[in-house]
């Protein structure tokens, strides 16, 4: 009895409460219980919310992310677009007009001023078929720059006015010519009556036409350069719309990754750490191509577009120049000389110079420039490329357009003496012959270098275009949308599991 006695106090006291410890309320223990229950409830509740809900912002931010570079990408490459396939084009176009109509004029001038003699039968013929090949050209850039203009109204204006007086020249020049054959005269010395009717030719050229064909250039260059800041602008904004989208998907991404990390107790989800990825890549590649684009958008139209216009309207300019050469010398009564020197002032100014020091004033400024590329101490359209120095061999060949310029100007100083000194013939053969030393082989020595350094830049200005046109084209644009379907794709994939858990 003894020894179960004490066998069931010992259990007693091994399985019972401390003899000194309060009895716990059997209340308490069931409130616990319901405790626990109801955190589980509520996270069982809370849980797929905030999955659904990151889920859903995730995805509209990778559409977001998706209609951003959409938008900033395709605005950057219909601005190239706009700019190197529409406006550059036709303000050149416009340029090429002038340069036709004042090289038609200029081949009249030297019509009348070879006159009937028989020492310039060949030069008459070169000079005709010279004045036939503008007039053919001067009609295809008219019929380019009135479909160039169908949306400009001032633009329509300027062409129609242009194609409305384009016969009246014509025809004028064309009596021009009629009544000098029937004269018969010597070499720089026209009948009255041809020199009249040219002159009606020559002041309906200068005082309607040119300026017509300039404004159309102008309109286009004026659009080219609204275009190139807006497009500017909208790449600067762009970029920071670009890379805050994409940064606020990627934090949307991690957050989701997260809240899946501390409420699943995983570690990583493969689909969306792929989504997250792919995400930075597309980032890093849209900025990267908005970068390409804008560089692409300076070449084009600060480095290429800015310089063959310069030299574009140079030529045209050059060209009435040289028809202000022929006028001077059938016509000497009439202000040309001043012309000619507001024509040379244009291509290449130097301020305060007259047609007597032009020359040795120009020299000077070419000697400072070859000693100093960087020196450019004239102005003017060559004054302006000449600052505007970019591509391999664009220097050189610039350089060669204001040594030819020089010497074009110096044979012309000479022309006029003989016409001063009463030798005239002399000063007829200078000026139209096409040998060494003679006015118009130096002009097409001048006409050459210009060209050759506006394709220095057109080449360059179309590979931009191109480049461009290469980055942002279709393939790029279905790729992107191929990758934004995966991304989409991968993060359904990713969450779908989890919140299948919870049916």
């Amino acid at each position: 009895m003894t020894t179960t006695t004490e066998y069931s106090a010992t259990t007693s006291n091994e399985a019972g409460p401390p003899e000194n410890a309060e009895p716990v309320p059997p209340g308490i223990l069931a409130r616990l219980g319901h405790g626990v229950r109801t955190i589980g409830s509520r996270a069982h509740r809370t849980t797929p919310r905030l999955v659904r809900g990151l889920t859903a912002l995730s995805l509209a931010a990778l559409l977001g992310l998706g209609a951003t570079a959409t938008a900033v990408l395709g605005g950057a490459r219909d601005g190239t677009d706009t700019i190197g396939h529409r406006d550059a084009p036709q303000a050149t176009r416009a340029a090429d007009l002038y340069f036709a109509l004042s090289d038609m004029d200029a081949q009249a001038a030297n019509l009348l001023l070879v006159g009937a003699d028989p020492e310039y039968t060949a030069l008459r013929k070169q000079t005709q078929d010279t004045y036939e090949q503008r007039r053919a050209q001067a009609d295809d850039d008219l019929q380019q720059a009135a479909q160039a203009a169908a949306d400009d109204p001032a633009g329509q204006r300027a062409v129609q006015l242009v194609l409305g007086r384009l016969g009246s020249y014509e025809a004028l020049v064309a009596r021009a010519q009629l009544l000098e054959e029937q004269a018969n005269p010597p070499a720089g010395q026209p009948s009255q009556a041809a020199l009249e009717a040219y002159r009606q030719a020559t002041d309906l050229l200068r005082q309607q036409l040119l300026p017509a064909a300039d404004r159309v250039t102008v309109a286009n260059d004026a659009s080219v350069e609204r275009v190139y800041q807006q497009q500017r602008d909208a790449l600067g904004s762009g970029r920071w719309w670009l890379l805050a989208v994409g940064l606020l998907a990627l934090a949307v991404l991690l957050g989701l990754q997260r809240a899946l990390a501390l409420r699943y107790r995983r570690v990583v989800n493969p689909a969306l750490a792929a989504v997250t990825l792919l995400t930075g890549v597309v980032l890093v590649a849209g900025l990267n191509l908005l970068g390409r684009a804008e560089d692409h958008l300076t070449t084009a139209k600060s480095n290429a577009y800015d310089s063959v216009i310069a030299l574009s309207r140079a030529r045209a300019v050059a060209f009435d120049m040289n028809a202000d050469e022929s006028r001077y010398l059938i016509d000497p009564t009439r202000a040309y000389e001043q012309i000619f020197l507001e024509q040379t002032q244009a291509i290449a100014r130097i301020d305060g110079a007259t047609l007597a020091d032009y020359n040795a004033e120009l020299a000077d400024a070419a000697r400072r420039h070859h000693a100093d590329r960087t020196a450019v101490p004239f102005g003017g359209y060559l004054g302006s490329e000449l600052r505007n120095i970019t591509f391999p061999g664009e220097q050189d060949a610039a350089e060669r357009v204001l040594d030819t310029f020089q010497q074009y100007q110096l044979t012309d100083r000479k022309i006029r003496e003989l016409r001063t000194a009463g030798k005239l013939k002399e000063a007829v053969t200078l000026n139209t012959g096409l040998s060494k030393g003679q006015s118009n082989y130096d002009f097409e020595q001048l006409g050459a270098a210009i060209g050759d350094t506006i394709a220095i830049n057109t080449t360059a200005m179309d590979r931009a275009v191109a480049e461009t046109d290469g980055d942002l084209d279709g393939t790029t644009a279905a790729l992107a949308v191929g990758v934004l379907a995966v991304a989409l794709g991968l993060t359904a994939i990713g969450v779908r599991p989890r919140l299948r858990e919870y049916r």
